[in-house]
């Protein structure tokens, strides 16, 4: 393999390991606060506890998490150094306030939060803990800003054989950053929801801690619910958008090959790339792509063959990306639904077929979201930069393949260590169940 596709090969263990902790610690994160604040309301022991157990686990994600994270920056100087020297000025923005600002907010005020207990006053630590929840959330704001300027870049001049920012706001209130991350968090707090659900759902199997689970189940399935229709609106609005700044990732996506209006969705579909046609297309549904394109059953959807070969996305990948990531979606808004209907009825907890339909669904969100990822940057290629600079152009000049491959192994090595400890972390603590005496923190610090 050559310079290029070890880089892009590296950068992509790296990202996409790193998106294994990233959802968890946003949805999670936001859940920890409900229910401290929950305690806050009520002065229920039983949320206080909820607020232990869901936050040591969102501690050890959190961890793993800014570790993971910290590598993948190294890349834009060591693989990606043309990259970093035509678009650095505007890339390395939004990083930089990330970085400063948002990194630094829930940094200082998770430490608050967890040495805070017994210190400062309830309002005061619950406070700290939405703080966190807010910081978080803000540095994905910031890191989907920089990635949707890589998909529609604006707000820039070309200057001296480099892209120069010329317009701040444009960048900040860029409507492809602000759609892929209303679509990235919300798909998050998905993967917080059934990771919450599939826990409990462990438990109550066992009859452990059954008021404390069924507590933690009916607060997440209400959050998946809720959070999985706004996946689903927020995708279509990005969807519209894609089609207008990125014709090309959009026909991959449901494998259009030849331009017209009323294009229509064909539920089981075949791509042949090689030959530009595709192999089976059957059941289709009229004008539906074009309705998801421009929300318009006349819209006209250009197809693949109106670009150059060299300028399209992998069909394939991206088609199949694309098709997973909804259907897995759309059958967990239906789980999310019905967790919701079976959370009502008192009896739940002896219905052991959902319970292990809940369990086994666990890692559901965890791929769809991987495969988000994947739609988002397959998609935009050949292009780091979608037509301003193609990734072939991207790469050090300076680095060779045996120096990318090294590092590359060095990489997967580290990763697959850390993600041994998170899992054996997290699965020994959620095993554990919450802690049953509260003894050393339930003298927390009256209101000030």
């Amino acid at each position: 393999m050559d310079v290029v596709a070890l880089s892009r090969l590296q950068y992509a263990v790296t990202t996409m390991f790193h998106f294994i902790f990233v959802p968890l610690t946003l949805g999670l994160s936001v859940l920890t606060a409900w229910f401290e604040t929950k305690y806050l309301r009520t002065g229920d022991e039983l949320y206080l506890r909820m607020t232990k157990f869901w936050g040591k686990l969102f501690l050890i994600n959190f961890a793993l998490g800014v570790v993971t994270g910290i590598t993948q920056e190294f890349q834009f100087g060591m693989n990606w150094a043309e990259y970093s020297r035509y678009v650095g000025d505007i890339f390395g923005v939004p990083l930089a306030i990330e970085a400063t600002v948002a990194f630094f907010l829930e940094s200082v005020f998770i430490g608050v939060w967890v040495f805070g207990w017994n210190k400062i006053s309830k309002t005061t630590h619950a406070v700290t803990i939405w703080l966190v929840a807010f910081g978080t959330n803000l540095s994905a704001l910031w890191i989907l800003i920089a990635n949707g300027w890589m998909q529609k870049p604006v707000g820039f001049i070309l200057r001296n054989g480099r892209a120069e920012m010329n317009d701040f706001l444009a960048v900040i209130t860029n409507p492809y950053g602000w759609f892929k991350f209303l679509h990235a968090v919300t798909s998050s707090y998905m993967v917080a929801a059934f990771f919450v659900m599939g826990i409990a759902a462990w438990h109550l199997l066992r009859k452990n801690e059954v008021a404390f689970f069924t507590s933690s189940f009916k607060t997440a399935a209400m959050f998946a619910l809720l959070s999985g229709l706004a996946v689903g609106a927020t995708g279509d609005f990005h969807a519209v958008e894609i089609a207008k700044v990125q014709p090309t990732k959009f026909a991959a996506m449901e494998s259009v090959w030849e331009t017209g209006s009323r294009a229509p969705m064909h539920l089981l579909l075949v791509p042949d790339e090689a030959n530009e046609r595709n192999a089976v297309a059957t059941a289709s549904i009229p004008g539906m792509v074009s309705i998801l394109a421009f929300h318009d059953p006349n819209g006209v959807v250009r197809g693949l063959k109106e670009f150059p070969k060299e300028e399209r996305p992998p069909v394939l990948a991206t088609f199949l990306s694309f098709r997973l990531m909804v259907g897995l979606g759309t059958l967990m808004i239906g789980l999310a639904l019905a967790a919701v209907l079976m959370a009502r009825w008192k009896g739940f907890v002896d219905f052991k077929l959902f319970l292990l339909v809940m369990v086994a669904a666990l890692p559901l969100p965890y791929l769809t979201v991987q495969l988000g990822w994947l739609l988002s940057e397959l998609g935009r290629q050949p292009w780091i930069v979608y037509g301003v600079l193609k990734t072939a152009d991207g790469i050090s000049t300076s680095v060779t393949s045996l120096q990318v491959l090294t590092s590359l192994v060095g990489f997967t090595l580290l990763y697959g260590l850390l993600g041994a400890i998170d899992i054996y972390l997290l699965v020994k603590y959620a095993k554990e169940g919450p802690d049953k005496d509260l003894s050393g923190i339930i003298s927390i610090k009256g209101e000030a």
